[in-house]
């Protein structure tokens, strides 16, 4: 390596353009050999730059998301599943909603896809550089709690609540919160009200949400009222896609889509 490489690459550590630093000599013997402009040789460096830049960027926001799988809208099933509502959830893949910091609730039974739906608007919103976090509701309301008693419940708050454009918390109404954990969970839905976009999914019709939340008809109508007013609601009706074969053969347990799970009273 002579002098002036020596200087090009210690300017571009300087200025912490680490793809240009490997790339800038084979683009430039590239551009040389098809007569290429200094400005179309300065171009396509820039562009290399970016693109890696632009990949670093999404492996970052992939690794924070914390998604459980890779789930793409594209492997829905919307054959098996035809009680979902194709339409509204192809609009809702412009992520649109997000600009607008509007909500999205799914609900239905068990096994109609709620979960690979939310994870893979979650990845749409990825590629297109929109932060985003994925968490259960049950490990969230751990994650509070534990945060609460070790004194930085606010510094939890603003680094994996409020800093996300886009919070997807999953499986609401598994399992019941206790009134504590009822209360954290409100604080999450109001402090990002107008704020920033939540995608939830449940498998329980509003009318029973105050079950999952301490019996508190009061705080859970406060955190309805929040959570529902900008936000579309999707209702999803079906068979479970994880018992589809058992159902082929007769020996699957009785579907919730058959008691009645998604309605409102």
């Amino acid at each position: 390596m002579n002098l002036q490489h020596q200087r090009i690459q210690h300017a571009c550590a300087n200025l912490k353009l680490d793809t240009l630093a490997s790339e800038w000599s084979a683009m430039a013997d590239r551009c040389a050999s098809q007569e290429d402009t200094l400005a179309d040789f300065l171009e396509q460096l820039l562009r290399l730059e970016l693109d890696a830049r632009s990949l670093r960027s999404r492996e970052t926001l992939l690794k924070f998301a914390g998604f459980p799988g890779r789930k793409l809208f594209e492997d829905y099933d919307f054959k098996f599943a035809s009680g979902a509502p194709r339409k509204q959830l192809n609009e809702l893949t412009s992520l649109a909603f997000v600009e607008r910091a509007e909500n999205v609730v799914l609900l239905g039974p068990s096994g109609v896809g709620k979960s690979h739906l939310a994870i893979s608007l979650g990845h749409k919103a990825v590629a297109q550089g929109i932060k985003t976090r994925f968490i259960a509701a049950a490990d969230l309301m751990l994650q509070l709690a534990t945060a609460r008693k070790q004194e930085r419940l606010e510094q939890y708050l603003k680094r994996s609540v409020l800093a996300p454009r886009l919070l997807i918390i999953d499986e609401i109404g598994y399992l019941p919160f206790g009134r504590e954990e009822a209360n954290l969970f409100f604080n999450v839905i109001a402090k990002r009200y107008e704020q920033g976009s939540v995608i939830v999914t449940s498998n329980l019709p509003f009318s029973q949400w105050s079950h999952a939340f301490a019996d508190d008809t009061t705080l859970t109508a406060a955190l309805l009222d929040r959570l529902l007013h900008h936000a579309h609601i999707v209702q999803i009706r079906g068979e479970s896609y994880r018992l589809k074969d058992k159902n082929a053969a007769g020996i699957a347990p009785v579907s919730g889509s058959s008691q009645g799970l998604l309605t409102n009273n």
